[in-house]
């Protein structure tokens, strides 16, 4: 047999071989990650911290307000990292998305736009989308298609597009759209369509046919997401299927800022695929991974989510209830592990008695400052003497598997700032737990039952090892791993 092989051909299979040579030759692509603070202006610590812990409050309660619908609702979508790529060839725009664990879909707003209820959103962060020449709809009869209809079977999708009976029967609807899908977060919705064009990474890597939502209309969400939870549609899945070694594993390393104006501004790496770590290498920085693996949710197949046996308070241990060391049929427990919510999220009884001892500990020396408090939304907050820097007991979270356990830094759940010294009230130092109630467990049914947030991961480098479904966390000076990775 003679097979012939045509220009356009052998232009085909040179792009491939390109593509997989970059990919093989770098093994990662590096992101920065941007704090939305780093272009906002700063506030007082009041308005800061309230604005701050009632967005991850709303953020990890949104599904009590769909426990009784009976649907999958993703978290609402994350506020503080952004990332940016280019869509489109050969005119491309530059696009700027939130970073989301907890949530599978790419999309964003495309000209002309329309956000309803927004005015107190935080304005877009960058303008819509106007679709380049070289995008396409998906087609109705795409799997794409069926995962944003929530598996909803393509012969019902191709039919809501009108595609005729005796075309959906002979597989040849594919000049048919896919249908506008409708997507809901915790406070907030969307409709869109789907397109693919290429996307361009910011070390110039190109992947064709790139799957994302393409939205004119939407409630409360002025701002594209970046889904990056478990589903298809997610970016690391469409990563996967074309170079599993950057799909299947990503890690970010957020900078410690402990909302510092200057540290904030620098950025935190994103790393897709694997790396050769530099620092170890040379003996720069011990680095050691505490690894916990990842619990299978039916209900909501996009979460990240892990066990949790318990949280020490100093040296004292307290457990954590059933609930947080699995996820049962229902969709409920475990602890999500999140890159959009700020601050971590327990369940009522938990904190509570993590807030008791931590009290019991740091109350004996210091006096609570109440109406802190109430301004921020945190709690225990106390007022302390700067010469004498508070003592605060150590805190770690000990997860599922093998003793794994992880020491919190002092200022990644104690935050330490200035109160007072407005001319009405004498200025005075105060620091406050930075753990949050979640609510009670019977309200938490049907959901996460506790949320890891961004600020707790703070000067850690936390891995999502998709193939062998396992989360590791190990401390590292993030702005160190983001120089020696980009050099």
């Amino acid at each position: 047999m003679v097979v012939k092989v045509t220009p356009l051909c052998l232009l085909y299979w040179l792009l491939i071989s390109t593509w997989w040579l970059m990919v093989s030759t770098s093994g990662m692509v590096l992101i920065p990650l941007t704090h939305s603070l780093s272009k906002t202006q700063f506030t007082t610590p009041h308005h800061l911290l309230k604005t701050t812990s009632t967005r991850s409050a709303t953020r990890f309660r949104h599904h009590l307000h769909h426990r009784h619908k009976q649907v999958s609702v993703p978290l609402s979508p994350g506020s503080d990292y952004t990332l940016s790529f280019t869509l489109g060839s050969p005119s491309s725009s530059t696009i700027s998305l939130y970073l989301d664990t907890g949530s599978d879909l790419v999309w964003l707003p495309c000209s002309p736009f329309e956000c309803i209820l927004c005015e107190s959103k935080t304005p877009p962060l960058s303008p819509p989308l106007n679709l380049s020449s070289s995008a396409t709809a998906v087609p109705c009869k795409s799997s794409a298609c069926s995962a944003a209809h929530s598996s909803l079977h393509s012969s019902d999708l191709c039919a809501i597009a009108r595609c005729p009976l005796d075309s959906i029967e002979m597989s040849e609807c594919n000049s048919f759209p896919c249908p506008p899908f409708y997507y809901a977060y915790g406070d907030g919705s969307l409709i869109g369509r789907l397109y693919k064009d290429s996307l361009t990474l910011p070390n110039s890597l190109s992947v064709q046919n790139f799957t994302f939502g393409c939205s004119h209309t939407t409630l409360g969400e002025p701002v594209g997401v970046a889904g990056f939870g478990f589903g298809r549609l997610s970016l690391p899945a469409q990563l996967s299927s074309v170079s599993p070694q950057l799909g299947n594993r990503f890690s970010y390393c957020l900078v410690s800022h402990s909302f510092d104006s200057n540290r904030v501004r620098r950025p935190s790496p994103l790393i897709l695929g694997r790396y050769e770590d530099k620092e170890s290498q040379f003996g720069n920085e011990l680095v050691e991974f505490v690894y916990t693996g990842m619990l299978s949710n039916p209900k909501h197949p996009y979460f990240y989510s892990v066990g949790l046996e318990g949280i020490s308070v100093g040296n004292r241990n307290i457990p954590a209830p059933e609930n947080l060391k699995r996820v049962d049929r229902r969709g409920s427990g475990g602890m999500v592990v999140d890159s959009g919510t700020t601050f971590t999220m327990l369940p009522a009884s938990l904190y509570d008695s993590v807030a008791t001892e931590f009290d019991h500990r740091v109350g004996r020396f210091y006096k609570r400052a109440n109406t802190v408090e109430e301004s921020t939304g945190l709690s225990p907050c106390y007022f302390y003497n700067k010469v004498d820097a508070a003592k605060v007991p150590a805190i770690t979270l000990h997860f599922a598997g093998n003793g794994s356990r992880v020491v919190l830094p002092r200022k990644n759940y104690f935050y330490e700032f200035i109160d007072g010294g407005d001319g009405v009230r004498e200025k005075r130092n105060v620091g406050c737990l930075m753990l949050m109630n979640g609510g009670d467990e019977e309200e938490l049914s049907g959901g996460p039952g506790a949320t890891l947030g961004n600020y707790q991961q703070q000067g850690f480098e936390v891995v999502y090892d998709l193939e062998k479904r396992k989360v590791g966390f190990a401390r590292r000076k993030c702005s160190s791993l983001w120089d020696s990775l980009k050099n």
